[in-house]
């Protein structure tokens, strides 16, 4: 029996998580729902503390993983300006010419996806260390 290629397991996965993302928002694009994945992820990074940054990156498929790290000041974390209006504000940004865009379903989207492939007690730890509002939108995503 020949071992999978890592590279290609993680491509998979990756792409199983942006199957499952496009299937959560209803959308057919790809490149979309890498975006509003990245914008999510990189917000919720900034927000936390640096520690648990880290043990939520450690559950990420490797290819994910990546691009939750790209450009990552853990010095400058956990940015405590970032609460529920910034973090949806910031995820905005990523779609400025879609003017259909809806940064709370999207954030609530990748919520969801993290909570299904995380581990249980990483969610709790996420949702401890997060502000109330912003608490409040965890525990709505993964209350679905």
């Amino acid at each position: 029996m020949q071992d999978v290629n890592p590279f290609e397991k993680t491509y998979r996965k990756s792409e199983d998580w942006l199957t499952e993302l496009c299937d959560d928002l209803n959308w057919n694009d790809r490149h979309k729902a890498y975006r509003a994945l990245r914008a999510t992820l990189h917000a919720l990074r900034d927000r936390l503390p640096m520690e648990e940054s880290v043990q939520l990156g450690a559950q990420l498929p490797m290819l994910i993983r990546g691009l939750y790290y790209e450009g990552w000041r853990p010095s400058e974390t956990p940015d405590k300006e970032l609460d529920r209006a910034a973090i949806l504000a910031r995820v905005r940004d990523a779609f400025e010419y879609d003017s259909a865009f809806n940064s709370k379903s999207v954030v609530l989207a990748v919520f969801r996806l993290l909570e299904s492939h995380i581990s249980e007690g990483e969610s709790q730890d996420i949702a401890s260390v997060l502000p109330e509002k912003l608490r409040m939108l965890w525990r709505e995503a993964v209350a679905v």
